[in-house]
């Protein structure tokens, strides 16, 4: 099974960065479908189900407090010469760093992922620019809302890939210290 740990967005958040791509001009992008915008603190790719049964009972270990957390800027992978990526990265990061690096040590030797973790929300994957000045002139007019929100459970999600994109399954949800 193929499997991601990750915190899921309210649907203020989701609404918001969907209509992001309304401001987008001369682009061809795939846009992350509304119910799978997510904030991914690790993947794992595909698992076992004695991994599964071992990483459930790791993850119930975490513990953290609330996050008070916040939309923050666009950002782009590998950058915003050549963009690949489109993301929204997330505030404060020193928080949300700290709950990425909980899940991390408790997944040591599962994950896939050697990257370094930036906190970030992929809303889509550009495929090709039809006019590069234009482009980058609405992606320079876009003005971020800081959309607030509280981080308080993330989820182990299974995901299936298809046809028409990945589907999301929540496995197990992990709740913040009350």
């Amino acid at each position: 099974m193929r499997a991601f740990v990750a915190v899921n967005l309210p649907k203020e958040a989701k609404d918001y960065l969907f209509n992001l791509k309304k401001q987008v001009k001369e682009a061809k992008i795939n846009w992350v479908h509304k119910k799978n915008l997510h904030l991914t603190l690790i993947f794992l790719g595909e698992i076992t189900e004695e991994q599964l049964n071992q990483l459930k009972e790791k993850l119930k270990e975490i513990k953290f407090k609330p996050i008070k957390a916040n939309l923050s800027k666009l950002g782009f992978f590998p950058n915003q010469n050549n963009p690949k990526c489109i993301w929204v990265s997330l505030e404060p990061a020193k928080e949300i760093n700290q709950l990425q690096l909980l899940v991390d040590q408790e997944t040591i030797g599962m994950a896939h992922n050697e990257q370094k973790f930036v906190s970030h929300i992929t809303i889509g994957r550009l495929k090709s620019i039809k006019n590069k000045k234009t482009f980058q002139k609405s992606l320079d007019e876009l003005e971020m809302e800081k959309i607030d929100f509280t981080v308080d459970s993330f989820q182990l999600i299974k995901s299936d890939l298809t046809r028409t994109g990945p589907k999301y399954t929540i496995i197990k949800e992990y709740e913040a210290m009350s």
